[in-house]
């Protein structure tokens, strides 16, 4: 973010950026924080506690000062609102990384925020709609989207293979012998680093593979086996708790 946007006074900003499908951030942090609406495409984010996933038509709070980097899946349209610190403690926004819901009002506060000038006059229209439109993000649900990471080296580097390939490797004893541990050991150890068991945090990790992978135009059918589900409407369930979508209507909303 550039000099004139961290320093301007007015408490949230707003950007809008088109990216090329591959195009990668480096880790980097904001002085602001940042809420990243992904308009169209899908942006993956990662962090040293974790990676998410920001299908179309949701976003990414990202705190103030935490190092991040991204990449974009498809070709993404960006609209980004950067808060400053106070205004973020006063909405309540969380001081750790997290992928929201969009309701369709705050898709359209969005569209218009993106076309007010920075320095808006502080008691006009435009700053009313930039308030509401921080009620509105601090009001929206969180949404599973995310693997945390753990610290311990072992368990570091089984999560970054299954990140890679989600569907491989074995059930929780073979887990737990590739890490080197017992599985008492493993199973407790990996909770008190992620927050979650292990068999959630593979199922998070296959769903974060599936929006992928269908965003690239794969078959509904071919995902949901490539990824270990029982059955193309055993994974259609599971994908429409999170997102309140089946697979095959995320997909035409892609289009």
């Amino acid at each position: 973010m550039s000099d004139f946007y961290t320093e301007v006074p007015r408490a949230l900003l707003a950007t809008t950026h088109q990216y090329r499908a591959g195009s990668v951030f480096p880790s980097h942090a904001h002085r602001r924080g940042q809420f990243a609406f992904a308009a169209s495409g899908v942006i993956s984010v990662h962090t040293p506690q974790g990676n998410w996933l920001v299908p179309p038509q949701r976003a990414c709070w990202i705190p103030a000062g935490l190092a991040h980097g991204m990449r974009m899946q498809g070709n993404v349209t960006m609209h980004n609102i950067f808060i400053d610190s106070d205004a973020a403690q006063q909405a309540g926004l969380p001081p750790q990384c997290q992928v929201r819901q969009v309701s369709p009002l705050l898709r359209q506060l969005l569209a218009q925020a993106v076309t007010i000038a920075p320095l808006y006059a502080p008691d006009s229209r435009d700053a009313r709609l930039m308030a509401l439109l921080l009620d509105e993000v601090a009001a929206m649900p969180m949404l599973p989207l995310n693997a945390p990471l753990p610290q311990d080296p072992r368990l570091v580097r089984l999560c970054n293979a299954l990140l890679l390939q989600p569907q491989q490797g074995g059930d929780l004893d073979a887990m737990a012998d590739l890490a080197g541990m017992s599985r008492r050991s493993f199973t407790r150890l990996f909770r008190a680093q992620t927050g979650l068991g292990f068999a959630q945090w593979r199922q998070q990790t296959c769903l974060l593979a599936a929006i992928t992978r269908l965003a690239d135009g794969q078959a509904v059918t071919r995902v949901a086996l490539d990824l270990g589900y029982a059955s193309p409407s055993a994974f259609s369930a599971a994908f429409r708790r999170v997102l309140g979508q089946t697979p095959s209507a995320y997909q035409a909303n892609l289009c």
